[in-house]
């Protein structure tokens, strides 16, 4: 006969650490279910959001005139015998007017209901580029078009149309528009405006 295998016996202390494992390991498990994973260490998600403010500026400007502009523009350029050419239809909008910060002289005599003002001088404020379209473009053999060439078409623009507000007397219609609107505005409760350019 063989002889029987001896029983093991489990004793106390070896269930304790036993039912102690399992109730770390369930804490554990139930912790990183319910704790939020923001308060756990080592799982940390920032999100920062800087906006910076370069400039702010109080704008009093008064625009009296606009006129909408198309101009073309041929750009040429050569190097070592090889020339890129490029024909650009621009589209501008030009506002003049008057600047308002720029301290208007302001006299009231309420005896006689006379407001005089003196503003300054109309001028071009803003020069926008709305559309250009090329119809013609064509590189050289060994000079393409760059990035650079667009930037110079593009700068050239601006000042072609900043130009041709000057040569459609711009200024002169935006004085004139600044000097009614000013009169019409102000001429209230039978007080009589006099509005004129400093200067003039």
């Amino acid at each position: 006969m063989q002889p029987l295998p001896k029983s093991r016996i489990v004793g106390p202390g070896t269930l304790l650490v036993a039912l102690a494992l399992l109730i770390l390991i369930g804490f554990g498990y139930c912790a990183t279910r319910l704790i939020p994973s923001a308060l756990l260490p080592g799982n940390k998600t920032n999100i920062t959001h800087d906006v910076v403010v370069q400039q702010i500026k109080a704008v009093a400007k008064l625009v009296s005139s606009e006129a909408t502009v198309r101009d073309v523009i041929v750009y040429e350029n050569t190097w070592y015998g090889s020339t890129k050419r490029s024909l650009v239809v621009v589209t501008g909008r030009l506002l003049a007017g008057i600047d308002l910060r720029d301290n208007p002289d302001v006299a009231i005599d309420h005896a006689k209901k006379r407001i005089t003002i003196r503003i300054p001088p109309a001028k071009l404020i803003a020069v926008e580029i709305r559309d250009m379209q090329t119809y013609d473009e064509r590189g050289g053999l060994w000079n393409p078009f760059t990035r650079e060439d667009r930037d110079a078409i593009q700068r050239q623009a601006r000042s072609q149309l900043t130009a041709a507000g000057g040569q459609l007397a711009l200024i002169r219609h935006a004085n004139e528009s600044a000097v009614e609107l000013l009169r019409m505005l102000l001429a209230k409760d039978g007080y009589t405006v006099d509005v004129a350019l400093r200067g003039a």
